[in-house]
């Protein structure tokens, strides 16, 4: 068995008991393997274990990748997760199967216009930023924020990202997830994408239905032979 087979096995579970604890069913929570930094292997491995979503934050990487898998690509659903360049809508519009990180109206329309011209409709969720950290719409504009993008064509308003701050004690995300939930209820939208390695229990919890996970899964990644440190945030309370 394979250092990721271990891996994986171990975070199904880890989701699975998050799930029975929030009394949610373990099914509706989608796992995006996130292979951004990874070579073309690291997925090839990831597909063999029927893992059916990937998780890239780069539109050239991924590109990149999915030329290089071939046909084997289009075996999993190719998600969005990164911040999106306004000279790289055409391309993510192709290769993407799910862009979460709608965070301005530019971008937006954008990405309908070319849906139009493709006679594509591709499933979007709008980035909040809930931390002041990040890329992402205001908590307090998000309802006229939901509304202008739901005036769109080509575009599947399906709901909510968010990415909480890195902090040691996991518990102290949770009301990121809780505000984010909320949100999404009063813009009558189901889908959370919330939660990343450090924090996806909490997040699946307070009602992720998306999960983006990469180290628990797939190890450190390396960049020039070092390993990518991480930097911890403590949350003022």
């Amino acid at each position: 068995m394979s250092d990721v087979e271990t891996n994986l096995k171990d975070v199904n579970s880890r989701i699975k008991r998050s799930a029975e604890k929030a009394n949610r069913d373990f099914k509706d929570v989608t796992l995006v393997a996130v292979t951004k930094g990874f070579d073309t292997s690291v997925i090839k491995e990831a597909i063999r274990l029927k893992i059916t979503d990937i998780g890239e934050t780069k539109v050239q990487e991924a590109m990149k990748k999915q030329k290089e898998l071939g046909n084997l690509s289009k075996k999993a659903r190719w998600h969005l997760i990164g911040y999106l360049q306004s000279n790289k809508v055409k391309d993510a519009v192709k290769i993407f199967d799910m862009i979460h990180t709608i965070d301005r109206l530019k971008i937006a329309k954008k990405i309908s216009n070319y849906c139009i011209k493709l006679k594509k409709e591709i499933p979007v969720l709008v980035q909040v930023n809930l931390s002041g950290l990040t890329h992402g719409i205001e908590p307090e504009n998000i309802v006229d924020f939901v509304n202008d993008i739901r005036k769109l064509d080509g575009l599947q308003l399906r709901g909510l990202m968010t990415i909480a701050p890195y902090v040691t004690d996991n518990e102290k995300t949770r009301p990121y997830f809780s505000q984010l939930r909320q949100l999404a209820e009063a813009c009558h939208l189901t889908d959370l994408s919330m939660g990343m390695t450090n924090d996806f229990e909490v997040a699946i919890q307070e009602g992720a239905t998306m999960v983006r996970i990469g180290t628990a899964i797939f190890g450190q990644r390396v960049l020039m032979n070092k390993r990518i440190p991480s930097f911890t945030l403590e949350i003022q309370t």
